[in-house]
């Protein structure tokens, strides 16, 4: 199905515009599958990129900071995002010792099981999403996705 068939038009796009519109419409689709894969863990995408930052500390803390470096998608409220995982038992924070104003957030036994389970799930999301791909294309969109 084209772009003017899924928007309902019978009126011609330019190509840039339909470039963004599958762009668009492409990341709906994945934002549709990554939500409903965690939503029985009761976790935003955005909860799970925190835990899987906090998993590749290997036990170090991290502060808020790094951890907004880190994240997939950047946002200012990623101490909300924290307060959730800790509300959940998926997360530890402590004051530095040394700097009372620096936090420290390590993941917690609990959130290590739950990650893994999440992982599982999400791999198959991700099987799922790009079903319809082989390794070439997959290589040759990634090598695309990196002009941006």
């Amino acid at each position: 199905m084209n772009v003017e068939e899924i928007i309902k038009t019978d009126q011609s796009i330019a190509l840039n515009s339909r470039t963004i519109i599958h762009f668009m419409l492409v990341n709906n689709k994945i934002s549709e599958e990554i939500s409903t894969a965690l939503k029985p863990y009761d976790v935003s995408l955005q909860q799970f990129n925190v835990l899987r930052i906090l998993r590749g500390q290997k036990g170090k803390p991290a502060n808020l900071s790094t951890l907004n470096d880190r994240m997939v998608t950047k946002m200012s409220n990623t101490t909300r995002l924290v307060d959730k995982l800790l509300s959940k038992g998926y997360a530890n924070r402590k004051t530095c010792p040394s700097n009372r104003r620096k936090v420290e957030i390590t993941i917690t036994k609990r959130g290590e099981k739950e990650l893994k389970k999440m992982d599982l799930a999400m791999n198959k999301a991700e099987r799922k999403i790009l079903q319809n791909f082989n390794q070439k294309e997959l290589e040759q969109l990634n090598t695309l996705f990196n002009k941006f």
